[in-house]
This record gives structure tokens, C-alpha cells and sequence, in this order.
């Protein structure tokens, strides 16, 4: 059987894009047949169906009506669905044969455009990346194709900075080489909920500088890396290939330098609570939904960019600064400048609407009335003085003639749709007006015909009437046919009640005022596309424009959060001091529901006060203090107050943070290893300039690894010349306290707790000094756990304090030896372990065989070691402390830990705790 000539062209044009659903227009609906039709179906829950084809089976075939495709495209897109639009090419009423049909546009996740569905508060970014492995870097190109943003960079070829510098943007799709390294796309597969789209290098490749040099008018290609180069070229190429068209709204490149910005790397971004929260990825409960304050979307998106890219210039920083003290002190003319913004619309995806030629008549005037409040925001900018003002003041474009041209051809309410007509003003153009004018007279002219027919035939109820189909008609009811002149009227149509009747005279009418009507659209139409094409000539200047309104919509906002939470301007120094009077962590004090948000000082400097060892109980303010401390400095950097009495800011280059516990398991990477990892990637990448955050390093392992993992990391931040950081470092290892006064620059501070009774009450200050002990037993007791469970935990705990009388110190210190020197010698220790989940930590052979040898002399004959290998001190006492090396006591302390009592009827719990008992029981017999 041969197929029909509709599924042949069908399947021609599938041809040409095989990863995509095809929705195949076929009159009023949009088709999928085969595997689309079954995915579509599945996806959208359509009805599946069939439909002969010409094949001995029935082709799968669904369907959705072409004028609700919008919806069901945003579902498959968010999905990561790639979507191509085939439309009919011509009429087919006039067609002869099968109707002409071709792709018009494929629409991905990365270039999704339509503002129906968009978040308009964030950037749709794609991303294209190039890699040049013999080189060993690679470049890095960003886009939101619906505001033309694109940037570009060159960074090396490292896992770890890739994907710190993907988590500032947060694509939706990346252009990837086919031969891209596996690794690179695992791990950004990993991090980010992304789609792929692979091409060959030529993709990227071919025609490079003379495709940039044509996108990019007045950019020179020669000063452009290769790498920066490819991958950019392969952005604008899947662009043209999707969009079918050159978007002129991408005419400018921003071309970065990744240290032009302080450098957060991704698991920062995520720990801090940025821009969305860890919990359920939502702006509240962020550093951003605290600061958003802004007018307009543009505003919104461009503050979501200063936090993401907070600046590392001093005086680019301090001119923001100025120019929020400034606001601060005259709220009269702060708030009539968020007034004049909230009438401006988003101007910048309305020029990309302009730009793919998707803008109607209604979004034409909604970018006149923004232009119209432009005058308004530039003639307040006029009565500031600081320098970044004045620098808006000047290059504030106001867009006149755009809105005198709009103003002048565009009806105020005019149709929805650009080829229904009623969208040019009378007066704009005299071809219009005829036509017009012929179309309102014919129109006069059926109403006298109605009223003469209705004397002349002596009925009544006669009407003329009108529909796309048979025209003009005089319908008259059944009811009065006897009355109907048979020599003029011409029967058209009959109905159950009715008949329709033509006339000579009325069919020459017809043919003029049908004829006028359908001229004025198609003329209305034309004029409305030659207005676009002279406004789409200026986009440039209006993305300028729709810049400098989100920057002050910015400004605006970080003024407003200022004077709402009583913030503090930050003096900005370049001399390694951090000094936070009163600081406060920015969102915490937003939600507290008692009480008032106890507020603590920091002092980091490059001295005396460069790495801070915090102890203290859990719950108790630590991680609070930590973070707030890495949020003031990028509310700084960023160009905002802060939260706090006095602020005195170094500039950082880089923010780390290993905070929170947190496995991979379906990449076979445990909790331990995920820590690991992180603190690898620290301590190959932080500088002198960096600001770091540890909380609990080492706790996922046995005790004695664990605090030889965590003391070795703080001898080598603190000592390791290309580190010394300023290192905020949180421990429940008491043991550390000791090394104040042994390292230089390490001081101890802890949270401030008073003990009432057996109770404990958490002061949340910190202090000078270390805590010597973790009051975990009464934070059990907080969580609810029962009272017998807590008064047997209390049992041990005094046994084990009373027998285990010796100091670990000197344990640790032979442990740590040959660990510390490993980390100084290969940082990238760590990193290497991440392809072998199995192997949690690299350890010299030599320590491990005199653990080993250690063990073996306690249990076989308990003689004394030589001094060289472990003190006489140590071995001669019997260790008797619950440690996690001993698998035994590690299981019972796991099932402790996993007990929900809150899930555990009266009798399941006694039984638990009798289970536990004996296990105990066991442990201590042998």
C-alpha cells in the first residue's frame, strides 16, 4: 500500500527534525502522528486515536485545536519537549493540489519566548559551551533570546569552576560538542535540571567570525578567543535554526571575565539561599524575595543578577552605594520615582517581540504608554547628585519619536489580533481611510436596504443578515412567504424556520463592501508591519533604555529594604579587614515569630583574627552566624546596606561554604563523600582574598578520622601560602580549642548557653573562648526523645567521661601526621575519589598499617609500642569510649538515631527501648 500524499509530506517534514514533536497543522488543529502522537498523548493526556495512511495499520494520531496551542506547548517545553511548528503556506481554499506546509519555528526549552508563560520576574537563559581539550579550556556563552541579553567568557576546562559559572545563570538548555567528556556532563547533569542539544564541532565551527561579525556590528572579532568565539557561533546558529529568522534584538555582546565578579561557587549558592530556598526552590524565605522591592519585571531580573554577580571593583561598588544613601535621604523623590516606574511596562521583552515579529497591536500601545513615563523618571534622576545618577541622567534615551509614531498610527484599543483590522488610527494614512469610509457607507447602505424591503413587502420581521460562508442574505420567516416578491428575491438557503433570499442590487452591494473590507485588513495589516520594521530599527536604544530604568528600579529597592529593616552602609576597604558591628542574618530576622533577632559582631582580618573556630550546641546560632556573615559581605559587594549597627568590608574574591549534610547517593557518593568533595574543591580554588564557611567538617566519618580530617584542614588553610583565608570554621571537636595560641591567626569563639538545672536555654551570642562540651543530650531532650532513652544516654555519658580519662590529643596528632601531608602535597586528594565511590579517603599506606599494627598489639598481647609509633600513654589505656570504628556500636548508635518515637505506639516503644537495653547489655559484656 502506498501512502497518502498528505502522510508522505508529513513525513518529509519530520525528516527534518527528528528530536522534535511535530504539531502538523490540518485546518483548525495542530496533528502528531506515530511516536509524537504516543508521547503527546502520554505527556498531555490527550485521547489517542488513528488515522489511515496508506500503511495496513491505522497511523497513532492526537490533536489540539491550533488556537489553544500555547498551553500545551509551555507543558511539553517544561517537560524539555522540543516543539516544531509546521503551518499551512497558503490558503487552501485557492490551493491546487496539497497544501504547501513548512516549519515556521522550533521551540526548546532555552528558547521559549512566549510572556504568557514565562517567569517575567526571570531570565530564560540557553547556553552554549565549547571546549578546547588540548588547550585544557573553554568557552561559555549565555542567552535570553526574548531580551537579547548574551554573554560570553573563557574560563578553564575544571568541573568545578564550569559549574559555579553555569549556577550564575541556571540555563534551561545547554549546546553541548558530541564529544564532549562524559564526566563534564554528568556532573552538570547533577547540579542543574537541564536539557542537551549535541552537535558536531563544525556546528559550532564553521563561519565563525563572519556569522559574529554580522550579528555583532560593532564588535572586533580580533580581539575574540577562539573558544568565546565557537561557542557563541554555535549560539547564534541554533537560534537562526530554531527561530528561522535573525532576531535583532541581539546586537549586542557582553564579553566577561570571570573575576570581574565575586566568584560564589554552586554549592554556596544553593547553602545561602540566594536567590531561592533549599527546601521548595521558592523566592520567599531567599536573600532575593527579602530584597525584592522592585516596580517593574526588568527591575526584578536585573537585582536577581546583583545578587548573582555581586561586584569586586571598589569603585563601582561604592557608586552604587551613593546612590542608594542618596535615596535613603530623600524619600519624597524615591517614591515618585517608584511610581513613574510601576507605569513602565517590561520594555525589554517587548523589543524581543518586536524583534521575532510576534508583538500585536495591544502590546504596541502598552510600549508607548511605558515610553511615555520615560520623561517622568528622567526629569526626577535630574535633582540627584551622585555620579551614577548623573550617569543615568545623561544616557536616559527618552524614545520620543518611537512614541510620537505609535501615538500617531496606533489605535488605542485596537483588535487583539493584527490580521482581523481596527488597529490604524483615521487620519494615519488616506488609503485606509477610503476604505474605511466604504466600508461604514455600505454598511449605512444595508440598513436602508432592511428598512425599504421591509415597506415594500409589507414584512416586518424581515432582516438582512451576514455570515462568512453564503454573505449577505434577507432572511424572512415561513411564517410570511405568501408575501415574498418571487420576480426580485432568489432563494439561498432554507432553515428549519426560515428562508434566505439574495437580490441583484443586494449581491453588487455585497461585492464592494466584502471587497473594502478585505482590502482595509490586508492594508491595516501591511501598514502595522512597516511601523514594526521602523521601531525594530531603534531597538537598540530602547534595550539601553529598559537598562538604566532596571538599574534605578534596582537602586530603588535595595533604598526601600534599607529604611524598612534598618540597615547600615558599608564602608568598602581593600585591606582584609572584616569588622560587623550588631550584624544580623537579612531573612532569619524576617521570619522569627518570638522575640527579636540577637545580633553579633565579626572580626576577620589577616592577622590575629583570621580563622574563627566556633563550638558550641547544635541549634544554637552557629550556622545562623556563619551565613550571615557570607550574606553581609555580597549585600556589600553587591552595592547594598547591610544588615548591622557598623560594617566595615574587605572586598572578597570568592565565597566558599561547606554547610549542611547532604549525599548523592544516585551517583554513589555518600554524605562523607559529597563533604569531602566540597572541602577539596575549597582548599584547590580559595585564596588569601577569600572569604570560607565550614560547618562540622569531618563528622561523617569515625571520631578519631573525622577530627584528623577537620584539624588537618585548618593547618593548611591557615598555613598554606596561596590560602590563609578568612575562615569562619564550626566544630563539635572540643579537641580543636586547643590549637588557639599553636596556629597563628586561629582564635576560639562559641555560642553563649545557660544551663537552668538540667535544661538549657541557647543565647545565640557569640563569645570569645571555646565550649567544652555540646550539650547533646539536652538537645535530645528539645527534640522530644523519651525521657527513658534520655536518662540511660545520661548513664553513659558519665561513664564513658569517667573512663575515658586520657587525652586523644596525642592520638589525633599521630593520625594527623601523614593526612596533613598528603593534603599539602595534593590538594586535588579529594577530588580524585569522586570516580571511585568505594574508596572514601586517600590515606598514606604507612598510617593505615600502624593503625592496624596498633590494633593488633592491643588485642593479642596488649605489650607496649616503641614511642616512635604511638605513646605508652595511649595504648597501656583501655579506650573505652562508644567509637565509631567499633561496627558494633556504630549499628546501635544508627538505630538510636532513626528511632521516629513521634511513630511508635506505648508498647513498640517499651519494646525499643528493651531492644536497645540489651544491645547495650551485649557491647559492655565483651
Amino acid at each position: 500500500m502506498a501512502l497518502t500524499p498528505m502522510m508522505q509530506q508529513y513525513l518529509e517534514v519530520k525528516e527534518r527534525c527528528e528530536d522534535c514533536i511535530l504539531f502538523f497543522r490540518l485546518g483548525d488543529f495542530y496533528e502528531m502522528f506515530f511516536k509524537d502522537a504516543e508521547t503527546a498523548s502520554r505527556e498531555l493526556e490527550l485521547v489517542l486515536t488513528g488515522r489511515d495512511c496508506g500503511l495496513e495499520e491505522r497511523a497513532p494520531m492526537c490533536g489540539i485545536p491550533y488556537h489553544a496551542a500555547s498551553n500545551y506547548i509551555s507543558r511539553l517545553v517544561q517537560k524539555g519537549y522540543k516543539i516544531a511548528i509546521c503551518e499551512q503556506l497558503e490558503d487552501p481554499s485557492v490551493a491546487k493540489g496539497i497544501v504547501k506546509r513548512d516549519i515556521i519555528k522550533i521551540i526548546t526549552p532555552g528558547t521559549f519566548t512566549d510572556s504568557s508563560f514565562l517567569n517575567e520576574g526571570e531570565n530564560n537563559y540557553i547556553m552554549s559551551l565549547f571546549s578546547n581539550e588540548v588547550r585544557g579550556i573553554c568557552g561559555m556563552s549565555f542567552s535570553d533570546i526574548s531580551t537579547g541579553e548574551f554573554n560570553c567568557t573563557l574560563c578553564n576546562n575544571d568541573i568545578s569552576v564550569v559549574l559555579d559559572e553555569i549556577s550564575k545563570f541556571n540555563p534551561k538548555e545547554i549546546l553541548i560538542q558530541q564529544n564532549l567528556d562524559d564526566k563534564l556532563v554528568r556532573a552538570i547533569l547533577e547540579k542543574f535540571n537541564v536539557s542537551f542539544s549535541k552537535y558536531a564541532d563544525e556546528y559550532f565551527c564553521k563561519d565563525g567570525l563572519k556569522n559574529i561579525g554580522n550579528q555583532f556590528k560593532t564588535l572586533d572579532t580580533k580581539e575574540v578567543d577562539e573558544c568565546i568565539m565557537y561557542s557563541c557561533n554555535g549560539l547564534l546558529n541554533y537560534i537562526k535554526d530554531t527561530q528561522k529568522i535573525t532576531l535583532s534584538n541581539i546586537d549586542v555582546i557582553n564579553i566577561y571575565d570571570i573575576v570581574d565578579y565575586l566568584t560564589i561557587d554552586a554549592n554556596s549558592r544553593r547553602n545561602l539561599e540566594l536567590t531561592e530556598t533549599l527546601r521548595d526552590k521558592t523566592k520567599k524565605g531567599s536573600l532575593f524575595g527579602v530584597l525584592d522591592k522592585t516596580s517593574t519585571a526588568m527591575g526584578t531580573r536585573e537585582l536577581r543578577r546583583w545578587i548573582d554577580q555581586p561586584l569586586i571593583k571598589k569603585s563601582q561598588i561604592d557608586e552604587r552605594l551613593d546612590s542608594v544613601k542618596e535615596l535613603t535621604e530623600n524619600l519624597s523623590l524615591k517614591e515618585d520615582l517608584k511610581i513613574a516606574l510601576k507605569e513602565i511596562y517590561d520594555i525589554e521583552r517587548l523589543a524581543g517581540k518586536i524583534s521575532s515579529k510576534s508583538i500585536n497591536a495591544k502590546e504596541m500601545i502598552s510600549l508607548k504608554s511605558s515610553i511615555n513615563n520615560i520623561p517622568k523618571v528622567k526629569e526626577i534622576l535630574s535633582k540627584f547628585k551622585s555620579t551614577l545618577f548623573k550617569k543615568m541622567y545623561s544616557n536616559l534615551d527618552e524614545l520620543g519619536d518611537i512614541y510620537k509614531l505609535i501615538s500617531e498610527a496606533i489605535n488605542e484599543n485596537p483588535s487583539l489580533s493584527v490580521k482581523e483590522g481596527d488597529i490604524i488610527k483615521d487620519g494615519f494614512n488616506a488609503s485606509v481611510d477610503e476604505l474605511r469610509k466604504a466600508k461604514t457607507h455600505g454598511k449605512e447602505w444595508i440598513a436602508r436596504l432592511e428598512s425599504s424591503e421591509r415597506e415594500d413587502t409589507g414584512i416586518k420581521s424581515l432582516k438582512v443578515g451576514f455570515n462568512k460562508v453564503f454573505g449577505y442574505f434577507i432572511e424572512i420567516r415561513k411564517t410570511n412567504l405568501e408575501l415574498v416578491p418571487k420576480d426580485r428575491y432568489i432563494r439561498k438557503q432554507t432553515l428549519a424556520n426560515t428562508e434566505r433570499y439574495i437580490t441583484e442590487e443586494l449581491k453588487e452591494v455585497e461585492e464592494k463592501l466584502l471587497g473594502a473590507e478585505g482590502k482595509l485588513i490586508d492594508l491595516e495589516y501591511g501598514i502595522f508591519v512597516e511601523i514594526r520594521e521602523q521601531i525594530e530599527k531603534e531597538i537598540g536604544r530602547m534595550k539601553n533604555s529598559a537598562k538604566i530604568i532596571s538599574s534605578i528600579d534596582c537602586l530603588c529597592s535595595l533604598a526601600t529594604v534599607a529604611l524598612e529593616n534598618n540597615y547600615c552602609r558599608p564602608n568598602i576597604n581593600e585591606k582584609g579587614n572584616i569588622n560587623i558591628v550588631g550584624g544580623r542574618h537579612p531573612v532569619v530576622e524576617k521570619v522569627i515569630t518570638s522575640g527579636n533577632f540577637i545580633e553579633n559582631d565579626v572580626l576577620l582580618d589577616g592577622d590575629n583574627n583570621r580563622f574563627l573556630l566556633i563550638t558550641g550546641p547544635n541549634m544554637a546560632g552557629k550556622s545562623t552566624y556563619m551565613r550571615q556573615t557570607a550574606l553581609i559581605v555580597i549585600l556589600a559587594q553587591m552595592g547594598s546596606f547591610v544588615p548591622a549597627k557598623s560594617a566595615d568590608i574587605s572586598i572578597c574574591d570568592k565565597i566558599f561554604t561547606r554547610i549542611g549534610a547532604s549525599d548523592d547517593l544516585a551517583s554513589g557518593k555518600s554524605t562523607f563523600m559529597v563533604e569531602m568533595w566540597e572541602v577539596s574543591n575549597i582548599l584547590k580554588n580559595a585564596t588569601n582574598k577569600s572569604l570560607i564557611l565550614l560547618d562540622e567538617v569531618g563528622r561523617g566519618t569515625s571520631t578519631y578520622d573525622g577530627l584528623s580530617i577537620a584539624w588537618s584542614v585548618i593547618e593548611y588553610i591557615c598555613k598554606a601560602p596561596h590560602l590563609k583565608s578568612k575562615t569562619l570554621f564550626a566544630t563539635h571537636y572540643h579537641e580543636l580549642t586547643k590549637l588557639e595560641g599553636k596556629i597563628q591567626g586561629l582564635k576560639n569563639y562559641s555560642v553563649s548557653v545557660k544551663e537552668d538545672g538540667k535544661d538549657i536555654i541557647f543565647l545565640r551570642k557569640i563569645v570569645e573562648g571555646g565550649a567544652d562540651q555540646s550539650y547533646g543530650i539536652q538537645v535530645a531532650k528539645l527534640a522530644g526523645l523519651p525521657e527513658a532513652v534520655l536518662k540511660r544516654a545520661d548513664e553513659i555519658l558519665k561513664n564513658l567521661e569517667e573512663n575515658n580519662n586520657k587525652d586523644v590529643v596525642e592520638e589525633c596528632t599521630r593520625c594527623n601526621k601523614e593526612i596533613t601531608t598528603n593534603l599539602i602535597k595534593e590538594t586535588s586528594l579529594i577530588k580524585e575519589t569522586s570516580d571511585k565511590s568505594s574508596n572514601y579517603l586517600k590515606v598514606d599506606e604507612a598510617a593505615l598499617d600502624l593503625r592496624k599494627e596498633s590494633n593488633e598489639s592491643r588485642e593479642d598481647s596488649n605489650e607496649v609500642i616503641s614511642n616512635e609509633v604511638i605513646s605508652n600513654e595511649v595504648i597501656s589505656s583501655e579506650v573505652t569510649q562508644l567509637s565509631f570504628s567499633d561496627i558494633e556500636k556504630e549499628n546501635l548508635l544508627n538505630d538510636i538515631k532513626d528511632i521516629d518515637v513521634l511513630k511508635l505506639n506505648p508498647m513498640e516503644g517499651f519494646n525499643k527501648l528493651y531492644e536497645i537495653i540489651e544491645k547495650v547489655k551485649s557491647i559492655m559484656q565483651r
